[in-house]
C-alpha cells in the first residue's frame, strides 16, 4: 500500500509538472496590417511553435488638448479594427493558437502614451468615457471570440496613477461582459507602481528593462543584468500574489541592444544578430522555468513572413534572423 501511494504521489507530481510547462504562453506579437490573413501567414507562427498570439486593435487620439480616443474608423488599417480582429482570432483558432487581445492606443501627432493625462476635468471625462467605449466594445469582442485574455491597457501609467477610481470601476464593468482572464501590460519602469494588480490575473509587464552597456552582451551578461529586476519582479508577484506574463518583450537586432531596449529609431545603430540572440536566450532562461512566471510575448511579428527581418534588418522582429530559429527551439521545449 505504502509503495502505492508513492508511486501515485509520485504520477500526479509528474502530472503537475508537465503541466506547468505545457501551459506557458509561448507568444507572438502578430502586427496587424492592411490585409485579411490565411493560413499561409499562419504557418511561420506555428513553425515558430507559438501557442499565443497578441492581437492589438489601435485607437487614436488626435488633439492630446480635446483627448478623445477614436477607433473603427475608415483611417485604420482592416487588421486595427473590430472585424479585423474577428477574422484574425478565427484564422488563429482553426489550428489551435490562443488569443490575447491588446488594444493599443497611439497619439497621432507623437507623445509617450505614459504621459497621457488631460489637463481638465472636462477633458478627463471626454478621455475617460472614449477610452471605455474602446475597451468595452473589445470586451464584448473578446468574449464573442472566446479569446484566453484581454489587456485592458497598454502603457499608460499618469491616466493610471491620476485616475485609479475610474480604473477599478472599469475592471468591474469589463469583467460585467467578458468571462476571461485580464491582464494590463504596464512599462518596465511602471509595474511596480500600479494599484490594481490584485482586480486583475496576471501581473502584465513590457519586459525592456536595461541590462547591458555593452556593445555585443553575451548571454552571461544579459542574465547578469537581469538579476535586480528579476527580484524586483518577484517582490511585485509575492504580494499580489499573481502570475508574471511578459505581455511584450524583445530586443532589436543591434549594437547595444541591452542598454536602452525600448529605442526604436529605425535609422540607428548597427546590425546585430548575435546580440538579439543572445538577449532571448537570457530571458528564456531566467524565467520560463519559474512556475510563477505565465510566459510572454515577443516583439514582434509580421504577417508577409518572406518579406520582413532578414540578416540586414535591425528592427525588433526576430524574423529571418538567428534568433527566428533560437526563438523555434526555445518556444518548443
Amino acid at each position: 500500500m505504502k509503495t502505492k501511494n508513492l508511486f501515485l504521489i509520485a504520477l500526479v507530481f509528474l502530472q503537475l509538472s508537465c503541466t506547468s510547462q505545457s501551459k506557458k504562453i509561448n507568444g507572438l506579437s502578430f502586427v496587424a496590417s492592411r490585409d485579411s490573413i490565411n493560413i499561409n501567414h499562419i504557418k511561420p507562427v506555428l513553425k515558430t511553435k507559438g501557442n499565443y498570439v497578441a492581437l492589438m486593435p489601435y485607437s487614436f487620439i488626435r488633439n492630446i488638448d480635446i483627448p478623445k480616443v477614436e477607433f473603427n474608423t475608415n483611417r485604420e488599417w482592416f487588421g486595427e479594427s473590430e472585424n479585423g480582429l474577428f477574422q484574425y482570432a478565427k484564422e488563429f483558432q482553426k489550428v489551435d493558437v490562443k488569443i490575447m487581445i491588446k488594444p493599443h492606443l497611439w497619439m497621432r501627432r507623437g507623445g509617450f502614451t505614459g504621459d497621457l493625462k488631460a489637463n481638465s476635468e472636462e477633458n478627463w471625462i471626454i478621455l475617460e468615457n472614449s477610452y471605455r467605449d474602446y475597451i468595452l466594445t473589445y470586451a464584448k469582442a473578446a468574449q464573442n471570440i472566446n479569446a484566453e485574455i484581454l489587456c485592458i491597457g497598454t502603457e499608460l501609467e499618469e491616466f493610471v496613477i491620476n485616475r485609479p477610481k475610474y480604473w477599478l470601476q472599469l475592471i468591474k464593468e469589463i469583467r460585467e461582459v467578458y468571462k476571461g482572464k485580464l491582464t494590463y501590460a504596464a512599462n518596465w519602469d511602471e509595474y511596480k507602481r500600479l494599484p490594481f494588480w490584485q482586480q486583475l490575473d496576471f501581473i502584465g509587464i513590457d519586459a525592456y528593462f536595461p541590462l547591458s552597456e555593452k556593445k555585443s552582451p553575451t548571454v552571461a551578461d544579459f542574465e547578469n543584468g537581469w538579476k535586480v529586476h528579476k527580484e524586483e519582479i518577484r517582490r511585485v508577484q509575492e504580494k499580489n500574489k499573481k502570475p508574471v506574463l511578459f505581455t511584450e518583450f524583445g530586443y532589436r537586432s543591434i549594437d547595444f541592444t541591452g542598454r536602452r531596449p525600448w529605442e526604436f529609431n529605425r535609422m540607428q545603430g548597427s546590425v546585430n544578430l548575435e546580440a538579439q540572440a543572445n538577449g532571448l536566450q537570457a530571458i528564456h532562461n531566467q524565467f520560463w522555468k519559474e512556475e510563477w512566471f505565465a510566459g510572454g510575448f515577443v516583439w514582434k511579428w509580421f504577417h508577409r513572413h518572406e518579406m520582413v527581418g532578414g540578416v540586414e534588418n535591425n528592427r525588433f522582429t526576430p524574423q529571418n534572423k538567428p534568433a527566428e530559429s533560437l526563438l523555434r527551439e526555445l518556444y518548443n521545449n
